[in-house]
């Protein structure tokens, strides 16, 4: 039996967006001991997954912390192939700390190194499905079971739709108006679907503006790990939210989606992939300022 090592870091949309190769690797590798290495906040998600034997958290040694990166070094020496479905910076010096070939990655050297010059113009889903091929996976890209990440969280009664009117702080650009989500919610309530605001405790203030406008809402933002939001996510009727994880996640739970991108992302690279055609649909502007509600609230109907 061999032991195989996926990596896979972060953010949660990219996570999510492994799904499928998660779910191919564990198939190639049936009768074999597959671990993942991954952030903290993920890996309470790894773990339950099914597809992985063992979760380990990326300790993240120094550079210069000679005890930690040979104590790296050893561990990832311990597998027989690795899987780097990161290909970052950081994951990639972990390939040439480890010193090993088997290896599936960019790295310079490595037996299954994904050297297509197209890489950087695929979107996710297409890269990590050419890079598994480098790697002598070629029966595509399987629709993933994600029973285990829907049947979780608090349940709230009667037919509602998910918002996420957050984005990361670093990214101020790729966040649609709160003031817009506020009239929007409104509509929703109007039209018989309770509005739910998902997302972390730092966005609490966007959900009491939208609550302000809108009473009815419910607010479940740091309310929720991230396996129960994908319980709640799973059992909407919709979803509207701008570029960030917990739409990748509705997107993968076959939720009809709407997904809201600025200038600062491509949808061509990183759009949520939903499980059938029409399910996901992209609204790109240069600037969310001037994306009206009515063009929103129409994809809802």
């Amino acid at each position: 039996m061999a032991r195989i090592l996926v990596i896979r870091l972060g953010a949660l949309g990219d996570f999510v967006q492994s799904f499928a190769p998660f779910a191919a690797i564990r198939a190639h590798h049936a009768h074999d001991e597959v671990d993942l290495l991954t952030q903290r906040a993920f890996a309470g998600l790894g773990a339950h997954a099914p597809w992985f034997d063992h979760v380990h958290v990326d300790a993240r040694p120094g550079w210069h912390d000679l005890p930690a990166l040979l104590a790296q070094r050893a561990f990832l020496r311990s597998y027989d192939f690795v899987y780097d479905l990161q290909t970052s910076r950081r994951s990639t010096r972990y390939f040439y700390l480890s010193g090993m070939k088997a290896w599936s990655g960019i790295g310079r050297g490595a037996v299954a190194e994904h050297d297509s010059p197209q890489r950087c113009a695929m979107h996710n889903g297409g890269r990590q499905r050419d890079q598994l091929r480098h790697a002598g996976l070629d029966g595509g890209l399987p629709v993933p079971d994600l029973s285990w990440l829907a049947a979780g969280g608090p349940v709230v009664e009667g037919t509602y739709g998910v918002l996420v009117p957050g984005a990361s702080a670093r990214h101020p650009a790729k966040r649609w108006p709160v003031e817009r989500y506020a009239a929007l919610a409104t509509r929703m309530w109007a039209r018989g679907i309770r509005p739910v605001i998902v997302g972390g405790r730092g966005e609490s203030p966007l959900a009491a503006v939208i609550r302000h406008a809108c009473p009815d809402a419910l607010d479940l933002t740091g309310a929720t790990s991230l396996l129960e939001l994908g319980g709640v996510i799973a059992r909407a009727a919709c979803a509207v939210g701008n570029d960030t994880g917990p739409m990748h996640m509705a997107a993968a739970l076959g939720v009809p989606s709407t997904v809201l991108f600025s200038a600062v992302s491509n949808p061509a690279l990183s759009a949520p992939v939903g499980r059938y055609p029409g399910q996901v649909r992209v609204i790109y502007v240069r600037d969310l300022a001037t994306l009206r509600v009515d063009r929103v609230a129409a994809t809802l109907a």
